[in-house]
């Protein structure tokens, strides 16, 4: 356990829960992955798939990690985690947040030309992840840097003016 704090320049026990919640994570999602493509062959099957799934997204993952380990600027190592765990939170969020908007202006697939409707839907997607990420940000403590990613997205979207 020393070697993975000192790894992680972990000082402190509760900052434990983001790499622990970072796999709890890594595992739901290899295993909805599974489940999704092999629901009719069982849970044995699905179990097998997820555990081979889990360890090549943790490959994945720590891959990330390395590269961008060099390119954004953060005090320890386990703050990646943190960072990672607040763009999923924000993704999954920005849909769940968008979808009743969507809705709630009278957009649907039925009223509106597919093509029209999707377009619309990332648009107001976009739109909330951009404010849900400094938020959520703000919530995990790393207001500072999802402030400067956010103003960085912003200017690649042309919006510099609204920065100044």
């Amino acid at each position: 356990m020393e070697k993975f704090k000192k790894h992680w320049e972990i000082q402190h026990n509760w900052q434990l829960l983001f790499p622990f919640f970072g796999i709890i994570v890594l595992g739901y999602s290899a295993f909805k992955i599974a489940n999704s493509f092999l629901k009719n062959y069982g849970m044995f099957f699905t179990i097998i798939a997820s555990v081979i799934i889990f360890f090549s997204l943790l490959k994945l993952t720590l891959f990330l990690f390395k590269k961008l380990e060099k390119k954004w600027i953060l005090d320890y190592k386990w703050e990646m985690i943190r960072v990672f765990i607040i763009f999923a939170i924000t993704g999954s969020s920005s849909i769940l947040v968008g979808r009743p908007v969507i809705k709630l202006l009278g957009i649907t697939k039925e009223n509106l030309n597919p093509i029209l409707y999707w377009i619309l839907f990332i648009i107001i997607g976009l739109i909330f992840y951009q404010l849900l990420l400094v938020t959520f940000g703000w919530l995990f403590g790393q207001f500072k840097f999802f402030w400067e990613f956010e103003k960085k997205m912003l200017r690649r979207f042309g919006l510099k003016r609204f920065l100044d």
